[in-house]
């Protein structure tokens, strides 16, 4: 076999894995489910397996919402995260093969993610800074519904937002919660972020925007008191917010990757046509 390189966009240059198929350094984690359970016990039975912060790459056993959580807790470590399906959709990773594992992350193709980051203001003077790899989304807390002003870039876009919430989210979760809240479908490699409204009253036809992936998106609770706002990053949920600003972070990326056969661009497609 010749010596197997997998090209990184989040470091610039190469992760190499050596000339020998078997010497690669391999992260064995899993989410708490059975499946994923079953499953690292018969791989770590197969391979070496090796701790996080000494490992090549990665190797994630569970769903989507684990997948999200190893790329928070990693974000930091410059790893290639490569996911195998023991969850339910499974959309951001590959088929669930124990075998001749080496030699399919010497085939993987890299997908180089960015995610947003968010500063959220509380009604008590608190600052609170996240990242979202999915969305930044904020929800109304009560009964009543949230008044929201939109700024993007300085522009006031939208005095006032009636509505459940409102979410933006990267490419990469335009497929997640925007999609359920009706919002579009763009493809990974899109420089964009959708702007997308969830269940909005006034202004009653406003159906978001799609907006440059550089934009700067400031949200203004208006009656914060009266009318309470949390704001999620991805899992991260910052309570009584009074504003939230949020722009896509160009310092940090994230590796993702993916067997060949799966084509991540092709799923994100066939996403738009499915019934």
């Amino acid at each position: 076999m010749t010596d197997a390189r997998l090209y990184c966009r989040a470091s610039g240059g190469t992760f190499s894995w050596g000339k020998g198929m078997d010497d690669k350094r391999i992260a064995f984690l899993a989410s708490d489910s059975d499946a994923a359970q079953s499953a690292l016990a018969d791989l770590v039975g197969r391979y070496p397996n090796t701790p996080a912060s000494e490992a090549d790459a990665i190797v994630a056993l569970g769903g989507d919402g684990f997948m999200l959580r190893v790329m928070h807790d990693y974000k930091d470590a410059n790893k290639p995260i490569y996911g195998m399906n023991r969850g339910s959709v499974g959309f951001m990773m590959n088929a669930y093969t124990p075998d001749d594992l080496p030699a399919r992350l010497s085939r993987a193709e890299p997908v180089t993610l960015r995610p947003l980051v968010m500063t959220a203001t509380t009604v008590s003077g608190e600052t609170e800074e996240a990242i979202a790899i999915n969305d930044v989304s904020l929800f109304r807390e009560i009964q009543q519904a949230a008044k929201i002003k939109i700024t993007v870039d300085d522009i006031v876009r939208l005095e006032e937002l009636i509505c459940d919430g409102v979410l933006l989210c990267t490419p990469a979760g335009s497929t997640a919660y925007n999609l359920s809240a009706h919002g579009p479908i763009v493809p990974i490699a899109s420089d964009v972020l959708c702007l997308t409204p969830i269940s909005a009253f006034r202004p009653r036809r406003w159906r978001g925007a799609i907006l440059p992936n550089n934009a700067r998106v400031r949200f203004e609770i208006l009656e914060d008191q009266k009318r309470p706002v949390s704001a999620c990053a991805d899992a991260h949920e910052v309570r009584d917010v009074v504003s939230v600003e949020v722009s896509l972070d160009m310092t940090t990326n994230l590796t993702m990757l993916f067997d060949p056969e799966h084509d991540l661009e092709e799923r994100i497609l066939s996403e738009q046509f499915a019934s």
